[in-house]
């Protein structure tokens, strides 16, 4: 399995990872045997660290398999009481139980900054409130309306009634609030903005409790008790007890890819810019490929402003000139305030050696 993609041409277009439990970890840091089991029988013993090798040197030569710590996401799923996790989908930014089905949506943050390159430049925390209540409504409803292939599919999405709200543009906006990407300065301000959007949807899926209902499978006790849960603000964590939650889970970051083009190609999810300008190939209804010149939506609204031979800010960074250290730690940042996963990648230099 961990060496499925060396062979060219096959398994190459999905991503794969490797479910790792707390115990084999331990067994990798005391350099301890591990047995391999399935279905109660043992076909194996290896050496723990020797198998971690392996799956390292898999994910430094093809960057798969990817590792997922599945107790860790059991342990903190909000719904820990009533399912188990065992997949998530293809992006990560989505733990899933047998059926389990989320619905996304993305809050532009690009769009919600005031004043932007001045020394007032700040994001609307105002407007991500509104915003994130509606988009919480709105997701709520998506679940009643949608069909379903299967009948277990529609049973597991209303019981639980997740959702995934998340954001777009993230790194746009820190460009136009004059934060460099991976600086204590865009810790702090994603930390604040991630907090509102947080603080906003659990305060709305409350309100929609009392409104329509709690989601069937809520459990007051078993839920306020929830390692996550209990991060939450005091006075959030009241609102839950008085009227109940209607959403089991509310928030996750997805790549974005698409929308966030559509979207005026603001940066994507929470990843940096990619890169400021660049050509993209477009399909055509007639089968002819079109190459498209595409420019960041921060690049465009700076050179507007300031004209094409006025220097960046600092602020100005891009995928590529970041450190892997600088990527990790946002994601870290914006995994906080995230109930469910965040997908993130984190591009490192092609010379990068393996340890």
């Amino acid at each position: 399995f961990i060496d499925a993609k060396r062979e060219a041409g096959r398994l190459r277009m999905f991503n794969l990872s490797v479910l790792v439990t707390d115990a084999f970890m331990d067994a990798v840091k005391n350099d301890a045997p591990w047995d391999l089991t399935f279905d109660g029988t043992i076909f194996d013993s290896v050496s723990a660290r020797d198998l971690w090798n392996k799956i390292m040197r898999a994910t430094f030569a093809y960057a798969e398999p990817g590792v997922i710590f599945i107790d860790r996401i059991n342990r903190l799923n909000n719904l820990a009481y009533c399912e188990t996790i065992n997949a998530t989908n293809p992006c990560g930014e989505q733990p899933l139980p047998p059926y389990g089905a989320c619905l996304l949506g993305s809050i532009n943050l690009a769009k919600l900054v005031k004043d932007a390159f001045t020394e007032n430049a700040r994001l609307d925390t105002t407007a991500l409130d509104e915003m994130t209540r509606v988009a919480v409504r709105m997701l709520d409803n998506a679940i009643d309306v949608s069909r379903f292939p299967l009948e277990a599919q529609e049973e597991e999405a209303k019981n639980k009634r997740r959702m995934g709200l998340g954001v777009t543009g993230l790194a746009d906006a820190l460009i136009m609030c004059g934060a460099r990407y991976g600086s204590d300065q865009a810790v702090a301000l994603t930390k604040e903005w991630m907090g509102t959007l947080r603080r906003s949807a659990y305060l709305a899926s409350t309100d929609l409790a009392a409104e329509k209902g709690s989601f069937p499978l809520y459990d007051q006790d078993n839920y306020l008790a929830g390692e996550a849960v209990q991060q939450l603000d005091d006075d959030v964590r009241a609102a839950i007890a008085e009227k109940g939650i209607r959403n089991g889970l509310l928030t996750s970051v997805a790549p974005t890819g698409t929308i966030s083009i559509f979207a005026d190609n603001v940066s994507s999810g929470l990843e940096p810019v990619f890169s400021f300008t660049y050509k993209r190939t477009v399909l055509m209804p007639d089968g002819i490929r079109r190459e498209e010149d595409v420019s960041d939506y921060a690049f465009r609204l700076y050179r507007r402003e300031y004209g094409e031979n006025t220097a960046l800010s600092d602020a100005f960074v891009d995928a590529q000139s970041l450190t892997p250290a600088d990527h990790v730690r946002m994601q870290a940042t914006v995994q906080a305030y995230i109930d469910s996963a965040v997908s993130k990648t984190v591009n490192v230099p092609e010379d990068i050696d393996f340890e």
